[in-house]
């Protein structure tokens, strides 16, 4: 089965070396679960054909906001309606779950209430509590008609999305261990976020993120079979 990763964004140069780039974080994420990944850089203009050059779709994060101007975002919005209304398997994450959004109706601001680093504990919609790892300010503000919310934070109202049975986004990053984040805020944070923001969640990266309860997510989600389109 070949998932088709659409690549958004580009891991720190400082910290590329040690932890890949953000496809390779998913590849290492969904390992072992009968899945091969071909990785389409959309942020250079690379795009498939076609939905149907994948039997499912990823789309990355990044340190773009899906509202800014780039020449590479409305196609992407377009290969997501089309991806959509092929009824395929299709997860979002940070700028993925942001995008899929605005695709399809919702609206993406930068929030006003600052940033929402380090760990996090999810609230589900069945009462559990997912914890995963955040970076974002941007987050989706308004959710698309035929979302339903599956997940929320007091800070990110629409954490993790769910349209229908084929599409799953989420703001949180399951794709990130516990040692990138630790990075991320000694060598990216400093002069982005709050010191005093970035020294309590260098102290609170906690447990273990449940990434593999995710990726056990992820892997239910795409090995559906296409009904339709």
């Amino acid at each position: 089965m070949i998932i088709g990763i659409l690549q958004t964004g580009r891991s720190p140069d400082m910290l590329v070396d040690d932890f890949g780039e953000y496809d390779q974080m998913f590849v290492k994420l969904l390992a072992g679960r009968g899945f091969s990944f071909r990785t389409y850089k959309v942020l250079d203009g690379e795009f498939p054909d076609t939905p149907q050059e994948a039997d499912g779709w990823l789309i990355t994060g990044s340190r773009f906001g899906v509202y800014e101007d780039h020449d590479w975002i409305a196609p992407l919005e377009q290969l997501v309606r089309d991806i959509f209304a092929a009824d395929m398997p299709l997860i979002g994450v940070c700028f993925g779950h942001q995008i899929i959004a605005q695709a399809l109706g919702g609206k993406v601001a930068k929030y006003d209430g600052g940033w929402s680093i380090g760990h996090v504990e999810y609230r589900m919609q069945d009462g559990s509590s997912l914890p995963l790892h955040a970076w974002h300010q941007d987050q989706v503000i308004e959710k698309p008609a035929n979302a339903r919310t599956l997940g929320s934070t007091d800070f990110c109202e629409h954490a993790v999305l769910a349209y229908g049975d084929k599409v799953l986004t989420m703001q949180p990053h399951p794709e990130f261990g516990t040692d990138f984040v630790r990075e991320l805020i000694e060598k990216r944070g400093r002069g982005l976020v709050p010191d005093a923001q970035l020294e309590q969640a260098a102290q609170d990266l906690g447990p273990k993120a449940a990434q593999a309860q995710v990726a056990d997510m992820f892997e239910r989600l795409l090995k559906q079979e296409k009904t339709n389109g």
